[in-house]
């Protein structure tokens, strides 16, 4: 086996610079990226609500036109 090769001081020091530059990077964009995603949840869960109530209506009225005396 070939012993390791000594890697150059400044190499290592962008390498970690990189490194937590990145994590900064993802930590802000998360933060920015955070609440318009929970906004966007928050009218997901609206929007299906009123769904939900206008199916849950529309069943209702077939239910209530099959169980007519007309038949």
């Amino acid at each position: 086996m070939v012993p390791p090769v000594q890697v150059s001081p400044l190499i290592k020091f962008a390498r970690y610079s990189a490194l937590l530059v990145g994590m900064l990077y993802g930590k802000t964009r998360y933060d920015y990226l955070k609440p318009i995603a929970a906004e966007e949840r928050k009218r997901e869960n609206e929007e299906k609500k009123k769904r939900e109530e206008l199916e849950r209506i529309a069943k209702e009225l077939a239910e209530a036109s099959e169980d007519s005396i007309l038949k």
